[in-house]
């Protein structure tokens, strides 16, 4: 590419990241793709809307990109690539439709769908499946393709992008964006110190009492119990749902609908990913919202977006060097602006009050991909009342 083409596709990429983090991302209602997580758009309270898996709109004002890799740095893409997405079209389509435009002789074709049925077609079409690249909304999917065969090692220009926690050890599959588990609290009903810092502590306190909000049948929140499996044992999780549901908790459709009921003081505290949080504070900066962090157990995880190129691309080079993209300084951003998720590349940083990714507590020893038993997670639920 010349020099002077690349000058104004920098300027126009610029442009276009600063346009998609202001104007949002449009209409979410109705829209899936997110492991049962549904895009909707939901009114906030105020004159913004603020789309339940990222509309988009950032009152934080724009940013100087100063870290990671940008897209110009980057080796061009060139010829088609088949995406199967498990994010959302309302979600990423933006920057997907982005790539395309970018390089002059690239044509991305996508398929949306959730992680999970994703997962499963790839296994139905085995070999003559058409698909290139996986871009999976968890780790869980990432890992079940890989234990399947059905990944290819990425290039090391693309894992050294990010941290060896926010990559698959044997190199099949890489983070992208990164969400933390946490518990939304109502200011006007609670300190800081009044939140336990030990999630298995929650059903024994009585200020929760007929207080407290989840969203059983939302998959961030299986996971989350998932991983209590895996930290604590069976027993120990079972004893733990009974004992919230002892204590009177609410269910909520979703953990946006959590947070907004913390919000809007229906319920004082609950359990949600960090972005449901930042959301609602992006349209109701003033709302009585703060942000609580357990420790070192399952409240804490932080389980990440990502892709991995499989076994039946034709082109190898193009597919790592999309996933590569991915990783580039402005995708990052632009995942902080419209997600509000955590940026995995050092040097960008996440948008809102948060802590940085070093100052999170995140047990020790979990490999993500652990995360990937939801059937035994399902089951249990069931088994207790819950779902």
């Amino acid at each position: 590419m010349e020099e002077h083409d690349r000058e104004l596709r920098v300027q126009g990429r610029r442009r276009f990241i600063a346009t998609a983090a202001a104007l949002g991302l449009g209409s979410l209602a109705g829209c899936t793709g997110d492991g049962g997580e549904t895009e909707t758009t939901t009114d906030s309270g105020s004159n913004e809307i603020v789309g339940q898996i990222g509309s988009g709109r950032s009152p934080f004002g724009d940013r100087e990109i100063t870290g990671g890799v940008s897209i110009a740095d980057m080796p061009d893409l060139s010829g088609e690539l088949t995406l199967y997405s498990g994010r959302g079209e309302a979600l990423v389509g933006e920057l997907i439709s982005f790539f395309e435009e970018y390089y002059d002789d690239f044509t991305i074709r996508p398929r949306y769908n959730s992680a999970a049925e994703l997962v499963n077609q790839i296994q139905t079409e085995g070999e003559n499946s058409p698909a290139d690249v996986f871009f999976s909304v968890n780790a869980g999917s990432l890992g079940a393709l890989k234990d399947a065969g059905r990944t290819q090692d990425l290039s090391s220009e693309v894992l050294d992008l990010v941290r060896d926690e926010f990559h698959d050890p044997d190199g099949q599959w890489t983070g992208t964006s990164g969400r933390a588990r946490t518990v939304p609290f109502n200011t006007e009903q609670f300190d800081d110190s009044d939140i336990p810092d030990d999630i298995m502590a929650f059903p024994e306190t009585e200020a929760f009492r007929d207080n407290i909000g989840w969203a059983p049948t939302y998959s961030s929140f299986q996971a989350f119990i998932t991983a209590m499996r895996v930290l604590e044992g069976e027993d120990a999780t079972r004893q733990w749902l009974e004992g919230m549901q002892d204590l009177g908790v609410t269910e909520f459709r979703n953990e946006f609908l959590v947070s907004q009921a913390v919000a809007d003081g229906e319920i004082g505290a609950g359990f949600a990913n960090h972005y449901y949080i930042q959301r609602i504070l992006g349209g109701r900066q003033n709302a009585p919202l703060k942000t609580a962090f357990t420790s070192g157990d399952a409240g804490s995880i932080f389980n990440v977006a990502g892709a991995l190129v499989l076994d039946t691309t034709d082109d190898t080079d193009l597919a790592n060097n999309f996933v590569r993209h991915l990783l580039s300084a402005e995708a990052q951003d632009y995942f902080a602006r419209t997600t509000y998720e955590y940026p995995l590349v050092s040097g960008v940083d996440p948008i809102g009050a948060l802590p940085s990714i070093e100052e999170l507590s995140p047990p020790e020893g979990l490999d993500l991909t652990q995360l990937s038993d939801l059937e035994g997670t399902v089951e249990l639920l069931r088994e207790v009342g819950v779902l």
